[in-house]
C-alpha cells in the first residue's frame, strides 16, 4: 500500500507544510491550517489498484432488496427518516446538550438485535445507569467504550446498527491533532462512513453543537452524511421535536414529536391534540388555529391578554410567535379595525410550548387579541385560519383544505377562512361585536 504521512494544508490558499499547525506563512491567516493525510509514494499494490478498470453497472439490474428499509420500531423516527433506515445509511443527529440525543439512540439500539453502541464520552457504568432507568432489556445489545476509530471499525462484526456517541470524541493515530479538531473529525467520519457503506450497516453519529446553534466540526461533515436530524425543544418542558434538515432517502419536511418522561422519549400518537387545553371553556382571548409540522396539521391554541397601561411605550410580549409579526398584526388592528391598542399592553402566547413560524395563524392571533380587547369569547367551535396582509385582507394558506378537514374531525365545526371572510374588520364585526 502507499505510505502516508500527515501534513497541514491551508484551507484559504492551499499552502501545505509538515509539522506544527498555526499561522499560514503564505496568506497569514490564523486557524486555517487543517491536518490531513497525504500519500508519499505507492507500491506495487498501489499501482495495480490505480490501473484496475471499473465497469459501470445498469441501475435497473440493482436488486430492490438491497434498498429495502429497516424499521426502527419507533414510529415518529420512522416518519422523519421517510419510512425507516436504508442499509448503509449514515445519520448525524445533533441538538443542545441534555435534549435527549443519547436517550433516543439507546432506546433505538434496544429495539434492534445485535446493535453496537460506542461511547467516547461516558463509561459503561454510566451508560448502564441510563439503560436501567429506560428499562433496556435487550441481551444482544453490545457496548464499546472506545475513542480510537480504527479499533471501532474493526469491531463492525455483523451489527444491525452502530451508534457513535459522539463523533467529536473519535480520533485516529494517523493524525496528531486532538479529538474534535477539524482534521480528526473529518477523517474519522470518513472512515466510519466507508465501513458502514461497505457492510450495509446503518450508522448513527451524535454531533456537538456550537454556541451559535450549528453542528460543530467542518462543513464537510454535513455533506458526507446521508441524513441530518436536529433535536429541538425547551428542556424545561417535556415536548421534543425531531426535524430532518437533510435526507437523501426521504423528505425533509417531516417532523417527529416526542414527549420526554422518566422512561425515556415516547412518540406521541395523538399529536393533533397535545397543544389544546383539556375541556377548553369559552374564555376571552382564546382562539384555535392550525399549523403544519411537516405534512401533519396540528391544532394550537393562541392566547392573548390585553391590559391597560399608563406607560409611554406599551409592552408587546410574544411567546411562541414572532415578535415582529405581532407588531405588524397590532398595526393592522389599530389602522384597519380602529382598536386603540396603543393604550394597552399586549401579551400573546401559544399554549403547549410550540413555536408558530408560519403566517397561517395570523387570523387566529388577530381574533384572540380582539376577543381579549372586547372581553368577548370566541365560540369553541371556531377554528381561525388565514394569513393577514397589511391591507387587512385575509389570504389563503398552504394545504388549507387538509387543515380544515383535520379540524372538523376534532370537533371544530366552524372554520373561519378566506372563503367566507375577506378582511379582518369583517371577522371582528361578525364574531365579536
Amino acid at each position: 500500500m502507499a505510505k502516508t504521512h500527515s501534513q497541514y494544508v491551508c484551507q484559504q490558499c492551499g499552502y501545505s507544510q509538515v509539522g506544527w499547525a498555526g499561522k499560514c506563512p503564505n496568506c497569514s491567516s490564523w486557524g486555517s491550517l487543517v491536518e490531513t493525510l497525504m500519500a508519499t509514494g505507492e507500491g506495487k499494490k498501489g499501482k495495480a489498484k490505480s490501473q484496475k478498470k471499473v465497469e459501470p453497472i445498469s441501475l435497473i439490474s440493482v436488486s430492490s432488496k438491497k434498498t429495502s428499509r429497516l424499521s426502527t420500531k419507533i414510529s415518529e423516527l420512522d416518519r422523519v427518516l421517510g419510512g425507516g433506515l436504508v442499509p448503509g445509511q449514515v445519520v448525524l443527529i445533533a441538538g443542545e446538550p441534555g435534549i435527549g440525543k443519547s436517550t433516543m439512540l439507546l432506546q433505538l439500539a434496544d429495539k434492534l438485535r445485535n446493535a453496537l453502541y460506542v461511547s467516547g464520552e461516558e463509561s459503561a457504568a454510566q451508560v448502564k445507569v441510563r439503560a436501567d432507568r429506560l428499562g433496556i432489556k435487550n441481551k444482544t445489545l453490545k457496548f464499546l467504550e472506545e475513542t480510537d476509530v480504527d479499533t471501532i471499525v474493526d469491531s463492525f462484526d455483523g451489527p444491525s446498527l452502530v451508534v457513535i456517541d459522539s463523533i467529536q470524541t473519535m480520533t485516529t493515530d494517523d493524525l496528531s491533532g486532538l479529538a474534535g479538531s477539524v482534521g480528526q473529525v473529518r477523517e474519522c467520519a470518513f472512515r466510519l462512513l466507508k465501513r458502514a457503506k461497505e457492510g450495509d450497516v446503518p450508522l448513527f453519529m451524535v454531533g456537538h453543537v456550537t454556541k451559535e446553534g450549528t453542528v460543530a466540526g467542518p462543513a464537510v461533515l454535513a455533506h458526507i452524511v446521508d441524513t441530518i436530524l436536529w433535536f429541538e425543544g425547551d428542556k424545561s418542558l417535556t415536548l421534543r421535536l425531531l426535524r430532518a434538515v437533510k435526507n437523501r432517502f426521504g423528505p425533509t419536511d417531516e417532523v417527529g414529536i416526542f414527549e420526554m418522561e422518566d422512561k425515556g422519549l415516547l412518540p406521541l400518537t395523538n399529536a393533533e391534540k397535545i397543544f389544546l387545553t383539556k375541556a377548553r371553556a369559552e374564555v376571552p382571548g382564546s382562539v384555535v388555529s392550525s399549523i403544519l409540522q411537516g405534512t401533519r396539521p396540528l391544532l394550537v391554541e393562541i392566547q392573548s391578554l390585553i391590559v391597560p397601561t399608563k406607560m409611554a411605550f406599551p409592552k408587546r410580549v410574544a411567546q411562541g410567535v414572532d415578535a415582529r409579526r405581532l407588531e405588524m398584526l397590532l398595526a393592522v388592528l389599530i389602522r384597519r379595525c380602529g382598536l386603540p391598542l396603543y393604550e394597552y399592553d399586549v401579551f400573546v402566547n401559544v399554549a403547549g410550548g410550540i413555536k408558530v413560524v408560519e403566517p397561517a395563524a395570523d387570523l387566529a392571533i388577530i381574533l384572540s387579541i380582539a376577543s381579549s380587547f372586547f372581553d368577548k369569547p370566541v365560540a369553541k367551535s371556531v377554528m381561525a385560519l388565514g394569513e393577514v396582509g397589511l391591507l387587512g385582507e385575509v389570504r389563503e394558506v398552504v394545504a388549507e383544505e387538509k387543515r380544515v378537514k383535520e379540524a372538523k374531525r376534532l370537533g371544530f365545526s366552524r372554520p373561519v377562512t378566506q372563503k367566507e371572510i375577506k378582511y379582518v374588520n369583517e371577522v371582528v364585526k361578525k364574531l365579536l361585536r
